[in-house]
C-alpha cells in the first residue's frame, strides 16, 4: 500500500492525487493539518534525504522562522521544527516498499508505480 503524507490543499499534493487517481492506484493519505506530523516517518525522510531536502526552505513557514533557528538548523532540530511545523515539510511524502520519496513529479511517479 501506499501511504502519502500532507496537507490536502497544496497544489503540489493536488497534482499528486491527481496522478494516482487518473492511473488508478490506490492510496492512503495522511493529512498533516488533521493528524499531525508522523515523526517516526520524518525521522526516516531526514536520514534518508537530509534535512535540506525534508523541509521546504523556499516556503512562508521558513521565512517565518527567527534567524537564530534557520542558521542552526540541523538534523535534530530541523525534526523538532517540522513537528512543530507541518507547513514546512516538504510535499508530498510518499512511502512505497519501504522507501520514501519527496515531491510530486510525475515521470517519477510512473518510473515508480507504473
Amino acid at each position: 500500500m501506499i501511504k502519502i503524507f500532507g496537507i490536502k490543499n497544496c497544489d503540489t499534493m493536488k497534482k499528486a492525487f491527481k496522478w494516482l487517481d487518473d492511473n488508478n492506484i490506490d492510496y492512503d493519505f495522511h493529512d498533516y493539518k488533521k493528524l499531525g506530523a508522523d515523526g517516526d516517518v520524518l525521522k526516516i525522510v531526514i536520514k534518508e534525504h537530509g534535512w535540506e531536502n525534508a523541509l521546504n526552505r523556499r516556503g512562508t513557514t521558513w521565512r517565518k522562522l527567527d534567524d537564530t533557528t534557520k542558521e542552526t538548523m540541523n538534523e535534530e532540530s530541523s525534526l523538532a521544527t517540522a513537528l512543530d511545523n507541518p507547513s514546512i515539510i516538504k510535499r508530498p511524502i510518499m512511502v512505497y516498499k519501504n522507501k520514501t520519496y519527496l515531491g510530486f513529479k510525475a515521470d517519477e511517479y510512473q518510473e515508480i508505480l507504473g
